[in-house]
């Protein structure tokens, strides 16, 4: 798989960047300074502790948009370009939870891959989720990011999917459109985990796709979870205490990539 070109291993481990709130957002109280510096540590405790890549998101901005501001994509690509040219390891972005954005950044900064809602229409608690993945995809081909991994949220958290398909069915839909590069399945919100029930269905219906355990992977239940993944994007469970806003705690890296290690 492609996987394992761009994190030279198997079963890869994304660690999250979770950046501050960013100007503009509803809890915006540092400046860009201040932010750097906090994701900076957080970028140097997950790559000390072993992680094959990382995933950088404003997690900070809650509640999200569904079309984020120019100064949110100017704030990001700054923030981006800065945390990856201290690392050479394989990275991504996603700007909550605006594709378009999303793409641009990924395509600005050189990000390996980038993560978004790309698929089906959703009833979160943040309002109405339309995809437009037609829109979406042309515009990526349109500023030449097509070779940019797309990571889909095949089941977004905070979010209930109103059509009444199956999960199986839509993941065979979204590879027979070949909508996204990897299928990113998540639990019900950030930190808690995916169903090991919802991996196998998946799984099961495209093989020949990778599958990413999305949210709420820890030290504790990843032997269950990554046998039937292709790989786990985690956050939380590494954060101080495993609570989702703290920094990252090198030494939770170090024990989750011990754990996944005996796995691989």
């Amino acid at each position: 798989m492609w996987i394992k070109e761009i994190f030279k291993v198997e079963k890869p481990v994304i660690g999250m960047v979770h950046l501050a709130p960013l100007p503009g957002s509803p809890h915006y109280n540092l400046n860009l300074d201040k932010i750097l510096e906090r994701a900076l540590r957080d970028a140097e405790a997950l790559v000390k502790g072993g992680v094959d890549g990382i995933l950088i998101s404003n997690e900070g901005d809650a509640p999200y948009l569904f079309q984020v501001g120019p100064e949110t994509v100017a704030s990001m690509t700054y923030l981006v370009t800065k945390i990856t040219s201290e690392y050479s390891i394989p990275f991504g972005v996603d700007v909550l939870w605006d594709p378009y954005a999303t793409i641009a950044v990924a395509k600005a900064t050189g990000a390996k891959f980038f993560r978004t809602i790309l698929v089906g229409v959703h009833a979160s608690d943040l309002g109405l989720i339309n995809t437009e993945c037609a829109k979406v995809l042309r515009y990526k081909r349109a500023i030449d990011a097509a070779h940019i991994k797309t990571f889909v949220y095949l089941n977004p958290e905070f979010g209930t999917s109103l059509s009444q398909r199956p999960l199986e069915l839509v993941a065979k839909a979204v590879a027979f459109m070949s909508i996204a590069d990897a299928l990113c399945i998540s639990g019900p919100m950030t930190g808690m985990p995916t169903r090991v029930e919802d991996l196998k269905i998946v799984k099961k219906a495209v093989p020949h796709m990778p599958v990413i355990i999305n949210t709420g992977a820890n030290k504790f239940n990843i032997r269950e979870l990554l046998p039937h993944a292709d790989g786990v994007i985690v956050g939380t469970s590494l954060k101080k205490d495993g609570i989702t806003w703290n920094p990252v705690d090198i030494n939770r890296v170090k024990e989750f990539m011990e754990v996944v290690n005996t796995l691989r």
